[in-house]
This record gives C-alpha cells, sequence and structure tokens, in this order.
C-alpha cells in the first residue's frame, strides 16, 4: 500500500472499480495528472495518487488497481481491499461500467460490506445510450442505500456532479446507507479471503436481481457486432495474419510519411545552427566554445529532433488509435496460446504490448502477474520488445538501406523488414521465456481470466494530443535531455589526444575486434554502450563518431547520413545487425532501475541485464558468420 503523505486537512476520497471502466479517466479528469488510460484492462498496478479541490476544500484521490473482487488471489484484489478496510479513505468512489453493470455490481455489494461511505459511480452512460440501454439510476441509488450518479468521464460529463456528492458524503451532510448482505447471514460477516464463502454466491445473486430490476435494454443483442468482430479478429484462422496486417499499416504509414518531414526538419534546424554559429562568432566567443556548443552538443540535439521527431508523430497516434479501439486486448487474447506453450502467464502479453510504449512501463505492469515466478519471466523478457526509444533507429535502418528510393514498393519493402523485426522479437520473448521456465525458473503456467473490452469509437482529436504530448514529446525531451551532454562526451573525448590518436579512437579500436565479429564496428558498440542511459541518442552518437574531431557533420538528407555509413564500411549485414542488436541489448538506465525496485534484487537486475546481452551477441554473431561463410557480404 503506498505510503499516503496527504495534508492531515484534505479528505481522502478512494477511486475502486472493475478493470476498463474509466476509473484512471476519473482520476485523470479530477487531478490533471496523466495515469496512463486506454481501452484495455490492466493499466493500472499500484495506488496513484493526486489531488483536487472543490468548493474550497482540497482532497487526495486514491486509484486503486482495478479489480473484479475483494478475493486476495491477486495483488490487485488485495492493494484494493487493505487499503478501503484501513479507515482511511473518508469516501469511496465505486466506477462501473453501465454496459454490463450486474457484473460490476458484484464488487459494489462486496465493497458496502466493509464500508458505509459509498458512491457509486455508473460510467460509460454515453455508451450505454449508444447500445440503447437504459439505467433508472434513482431506483438504482434507493434499492442500494448509496449515493449514484452517472457519468460519460471521457467528455466530462456527470464529473461536477459527482465533485458535489463527493463532498456531501465526505463532510457527512449525506450518510449513505449501503444495503448489506452480512445482516441475513448466520455469521454476520464475509470473508473475503475464502472464495468458498456461502456469502459470496449470495452476491452474484443479488448483482443479478438489481441489475433486472434498474437496467432495460432496446437491443436484446447490442453486444452482437463486437462478438461477429470478434469471431474473426481473434480466430484461430485469420487472429494472427489480421494482427500482422494491422501492424504493417501502422509501419508503412510511418515510413512513408516520415521521410520528407525528416528532411525538412534537418534543413531547418541548420539554417538555426548557422544563426547561432553567426551570433557566437559576433561575440567573438573562442573555437572551442563554438566546437562544443554547436558541432558538439546542438547538431546532437538536431539529428535527434529530425530523425526521431517525424517516425514518432505519425506512429503513437496511430499505435493509440488501435489501443483506444479495444485491440490490444484482442492482441493478448492471439498470443496467449503460445505463451502458455512456454510456459509463461497468458498476462505477459499485456505486459509485452505495454513494453511497446516504454520498457520501463512494461516491467511495472508485469505487477498484474499473480506469480512470482512468471512475474520474473515477464520481468527479464520486456526488453526483448522494442520500446519508444527503439523504434526510430529501427525505422531509421529500414528507411536508409532499404528505401533507396520514395517509391511505394520501396516503402514497402521497409516495412516487411521492420515487421520482420517486432515479429523476432515475439518468437525471441516466447524462446527465452520457456528457456528460463525450463532452467532457473521452473514451473507450469498459471490460468487467469482475460477481459475483452467492448469496442469504442477513437476521440481522434484526443488521441493525436495524449499520443504527441504524452509519448511523443516525453521521448524526444528525455532523449535530447541525454543527447547534448553525450554531445559534449564525444566532442571531449575526439578532443583529447594519447600518442597523436583521440581517446575515442582508441575505445573504438579497443572494442572493434569484438564487434566485427558480430558484424558491428568499435563505434557502434561504443554508441551502444554511450546509449545506456537512453536508447534514443544511439544514432546521434553514432554519427558523432564518425565524424571529424567530434563535430557531427552537416547532413542535410537521410541520404546523405546513408552515405556517411556507407563511406565507414558499412552494408545491408551492417544495418541488419544493428536492427538486431538493437533489438537484443541490455535495457536502458530507467529501466534497468525499475526492473531492481520491483524485484527488490541486485541479483535479478544483473539476469535481466545479461539475458538480452547474451541473446543478441548468440544471434548477431550466428547471423554476421553465416552471411559471410555464405559470401552473402
Amino acid at each position: 500500500m503506498n505510503e499516503m503523505n496527504s495534508s492531515i486537512s484534505d479528505m481522502v476520497i478512494a477511486l475502486a472499480g472493475n478493470p476498463n471502466t474509466g476509473k484512471s479517466t476519473v482520476f485523470n479528469s479530477f487531478t490533471g495528472l496523466k495515469q496512463h488510460t486506454g481501452n484495455w484492462p490492466g493499466k493500472t498496478v499500484a495506488n496513484a495518487r493526486g489531488t483536487f479541490a472543490h468548493k474550497g476544500k482540497r482532497y487526495t484521490l486514491v486509484d486503486l488497481p482495478g479489480t473484479y473482487s475483494l478475493l486476495a488471489n491477486s495483488a490487485e484484489e488485495e492493494i484494493a481491499r487493505d487499503f478501503i478496510q484501513s479507515r482511511i479513505p473518508n469516501a469511496t468512489i465505486i466506477v462501473t461500467d453501465a454496459t454490463c453493470l450486474e457484473r460490476n455490481l458484484i464488487l459494489v455489494f462486496q465493497i458496502m460490506e466493509i464500508t458505509n461511505k459509498v458512491i457509486l459511480c455508473v460510467n460509460l452512460m454515453d455508451e450505454a445510450k449508444r447500445k440503447k440501454i437504459h439505467i433508472d439510476l434513482k431506483k438504482l441509488s434507493t434499492i442500494l442505500g448509496v449515493p449514484v450518479v452517472g457519468t460519460a468521464a471521457r467528455n466530462g460529463k456527470g464529473l461536477e456532479e459527482l465533485k458535489d456528492v463527493i463532498e456531501k458524503v465526505a463532510s457527512g451532510e449525506i450518510a449513505p446507507n449501503p444495503l448489506k448482505i452480512n445482516s441475513n447471514l448466520p455469521n454476520n460477516h464475509i470473508d473475503f479471503t475464502n472464495e468458498m464463502d456461502p456469502s459470496i454466491s449470495t452476491i452474484v445473486k443479488m448483482a443479478e436481481e438489481v441489475s433486472k430490476e434498474v437496467v432495460s435494454f432496446e437491443k436484446k443483442n447490442y453486444h452482437q457486432f463486437d462478438r461477429n468482430l470478434d469471431k474473426i479478429l481473434t480466430s484461430r484462422l485469420f487472429g494472427l495474419p489480421i494482427m500482422l496486417m494491422l501492424l504493417g499499416i501502422v509501419f508503412w504509414l510511418t515510413i512513408q510519411g516520415a521521410n520528407v518531414p525528416s528532411e525538412i526538419l534537418a534543413k531547418g534546424l541548420f539554417w538555426i545552427e548557422e544563426q547561432l554559429l553567426f551570433l557566437l562568432n559576433r561575440i567573438h566567443a573562442p573555437q572551442w566554445m563554438c566546437d562544443v556548443f554547436i558541432f558538439g552538443m546542438f547538431r546532437t540535439v538536431a539529428w535527434v529532433i529530425s530523425v526521431m521527431l517525424p517516425p514518432m508523430a505519425i506512429f503513437f497516434p496511430l499505435f493509440t488509435l488501435l489501443e483506444d479501439l479495444g485491440y490490444l486486448p484482442r492482441i493478448a487474447f492471439n498470443l496467449d496460446h503460445f505463451f502458455k506453450k512456454a510456459c509463461a502467464h497468458g498476462k505477459q502479453a499485456l505486459t509485452m504490448c505495454m513494453g511497446f510504449g516504454c520498457n520501463a512501463a512494461g516491467v511495472i505492469a508485469c505487477r498484474i502477474i499473480d506469480s512470482p515466478r512468471e512475474r520474473l519471466i515477464a520481468t527479464i523478457t520486456n526488453n526483448f520488445v522494442p520500446c519508444n526509444g527503439r523504434f526510430p533507429l529501427l525505422i531509421a535502418m529500414a528507411i536508409l538501406f532499404i528505401t533507396s528510393s520514395p517509391s511505394s514498393f520501396h516503402s514497402l519493402l521497409a516495412t516487411l523488414f521492420v515487421l520482420l523485426a517486432i515479429v523476432l522479437s515475439v518468437l525471441i520473448t516466447l524462446f527465452i521465456s520457456k528457456l528460463l521456465s525450463k532452467t532457473i525458473l521452473k514451473g507450469l503456467p498459471s490460468s487467469f481470466a482475460l477481459e475483452l473490452p467492448p469496442y469504442r469509437k477513437p476521440q481522434v482529436g484526443k488521441i493525436i494530443v495524449r499520443s504527441i504530448f504524452d509519448r511523443t514529446l516525453f521521448v524526444l525531451g528525455r532523449a535530447i535531455a541525454v543527447a547534448a551532454p553525450a554531445g559534449f562526451v564525444i566532442w571531449f573525448m575526439a578532443n583529447i589526444n594519447i600518442n597523436n590518436v583521440s581517446l575515442l579512437t582508441h575505445c573504438a579500436q579497443f572494442l572493434d575486434p569484438f564487434s566485427r565479429l558480430l558484424g558491428l564496428d568499435g563505434y557502434i558498440l561504443m554508441a551502444f554502450i554511450l546509449g545506456l542511459p537512453a536508447n534514443e541518442i544511439v544514432i546521434p552518437i553514432l554519427i558523432m563518431s564518425y565524424m571529424s574531431e567530434g563535430a557531427m557533420l552537416e547532413l542535410n538528407s537521410l541520404s546523405e547520413m546513408k552515405q556517411l555509413f556507407i563511406e565507414n564500411g558499412w552494408t545491408w549485414l551492417t544495418a541488419v545487425c544493428v536492427m538486431l542488436f538493437s533489438l537484443n541489448h541490455w535495457p536502458c538506465g530507467t529501466t534497468l532501475w525499475t526492473i531492481r525496485k520491483e524485484t527488490q534484487s541486485w541479483k535479478w537486475t544483473w539476469i535481466s541485464f545479461l539475458v538480452p546481452t547474451i541473446t543478441g551477441i548468440v544471434i548477431c554473431f550466428i547471423v554476421a558468420q553465416g552471411a559471410r561463410l555464405l559470401g552473402l557480404v
């Protein structure tokens, strides 16, 4: 349970509910924070805390993990139950889904057994209206004995009314008198640690009876469209091909659309460089200062922006679109069988999907896996999935060495290449998971229930804003923050000479023999090592390493960048091995620190570092030496 550091004068409000009911959306709307939201379950895996003010009073809102019950069978259920029972909350809001109220009422009845200060928030009323589902909120409030507020949190509807009710319940102006099941039971008590407790079946029956009283359907088959679509998207025959096709479309649009904006940005940023250089010369700045700040730091930042921003600005909105549609859980469903074969947990497919955004977030999401053994497998293997920081490198390599012209055919080839890299990362994840489950983490896969949320109409405007600010600019900002100091380090190493040879060259020459065995060179391996703080800066460091005296060359197009690589001995094999090593090498510094915090063990942190690194070395060695033996290079 998170420690509560709120002010003594703050009212503490707990936010509970089933997964995928819009809890995090309510939380973000109230607090202005950026708790991750999406149309799939399992995103909130610990207490998130924020504050909001209403009518001159300040409230601390605690977003509890989504859970289907208070039976202590998982970490989410234990966290939610313990916090509500702690008597810390002045009120507990239970967020429910208006389209499946009966199932949600099971948790409502359980929470009403342990606290009286309950507020029921029936969310997604807009979706219920679209499906012609009618809920009598007043009658529901009368039956349950607690205040009931209907909301459509994504559109902000009903949230002010909910704040008014929170204020009245927390202050005692409204005193809920919830309907309790235990008053009719012999022991007058429900054991929430025992799923065989007879009262649990009573709660299920009560939820069914209340739902029949307050919910009416104009269309009995309102969910038929979702079911028909799922028969196609999750079928054994079409599920995987459609998944690959949709990912391929996303990558193709990213690759096709990134070329021209990258060149425009590069030209614009180098025009700014000329103005900065002119300014420094006007104030008679020393030459070393110009070299450090312009040819070292600024050019590094310029290339981070020009190479990374266009692909990310296209990819992340498209990926978020699939997320909001509700397609990510279908990917997990399609892959569940394969993870079971690998003796891993089916929820690992969900944590893997989180890894596409950020591996550190994927590691944190592993908390949704109950089994410690399977949680460790998911944590160790999460880094095999390319994150925000590695997608630009994969796409750049595909564009530079596959798309020799801007034709659609070459873009399709590049898309296929990136898609193959993603498929390979999933296959490696499955193989290493199987290997771990047969060696240091032996055991059998455990069962779990995966909810397939309804398909929802995405809010395109919000998707663009959220993906640009929460993902694109966040990743770009982190890359720039690391790239500028890295540019200084590279310039420093290039200008410190030992026996008339720069320190940069000495390091590259030391790494070169081993790197050649992997199809790389010393500069490439050094770029990956120096990119430990953030994967986003590998390409800028690499370009600077091929420079003259530590100053990044003035490249005005991607074709000139390709020419720079070719002049330094690159072939198609080099590009392939760079992509493979990018997929399979040590996690970034942020992810390693997250693994240390999650596992509370340096042992598993080192194992998480070594497993992908050794895997990458072995794969690159086999590919490089195989290509050379076959005479392909």
